[in-house]
C-alpha cells in the first residue's frame, strides 16, 4: 500500500529537480509576476506565460497545468490562492487550491509535487495561518492520492516550516 508524505524543506522552488511539477502562486490571468511566480516565469523561459495565458483567466482556488518548459520539472500547476483581506472564505479558497492542484497531479501521475506557501506573499495571508491549512489540507487529502508519493512544501526560511508540521 502506496503512503503519500507531506514534508516541509528550506530552499529554492526552482531548484527541485527530484520532482514532476511544482507550483506557481498565479494571479488570474497566469501572467509573469512578481515572488515565485516570477521567479518560476523567468526560470522557465518566455514560453511559459505564453502557454499559460491562453488558459486563463482562472478563479480564485482554481488550477492549471503547463508544461515546465526550461524548468528541471515536466509540469508547472498555477494555483490561485486567495487574497487575504480581499476575498471571502481565505480558508476554504485555498483548501480549494490545494484539492485543484492535487487532483491536477492524480490525472498527470505526478509523483512528487513543490508547493510554496501560497498566498502568503503579495496576496497577505499570514503563514501562521495559511501553513496549517496547506498541509492540513494535503494531510487529509494523502490517503486518496494513488499517484503522488510526496507533497513537498518549498519554503523560504528555517522558522516557517513550524507551520506545516
Amino acid at each position: 500500500m502506496k503512503t503519500t508524505i507531506v514534508t516541509a524543506v528550506v530552499g529554492d522552488l526552482v531548484a527541485q529537480p527530484d520532482c514532476d511539477a511544482i507550483v506557481n502562486a498565479a494571479n488570474p490571468q497566469l501572467l509573469a509576476g512578481g515572488g515565485v511566480c516570477g521567479a518560476i516565469h523567468r526560470a522557465a523561459g518566455p514560453e511559459l506565460e505564453a502557454y499559460a495565458v491562453r488558459l486563463g483567466p482562472i478563479a480564485v482556488g482554481e488550477a492549471v497545468i503547463t508544461p515546465g518548459f526550461r524548468l528541471p520539472n515536466r509540469w508547472v500547476i498555477h494555483a490561485v490562492g486567495p487574497r487575504y483581506f480581499a476575498d471571502p472564505d481565505p480558508p476554504g479558497l485555498l483548501a480549494m487550491a490545494v484539492r485543484n492542484v492535487l487532483a491536477l497531479c492524480e490525472t498527470h501521475q505526478v509523483k512528487r509535487i513543490a508547493l510554496p506557501a501560497i498566498s502568503t506573499g503579495i496576496y497577505g495571508y499570514p503563514v501562521e495561518q495559511a501553513g496549517p491549512v496547506l498541509a492540513g489540507t494535503a494531510r487529509s487529502m494523502a490517503p486518496e492520492l494513488r499517484c503522488v508519493e510526496e507533497i513537498r512544501f518549498v519554503l523560504t526560511a528555517a522558522e516557517l516550516v513550524r507551520f506545516f508540521a
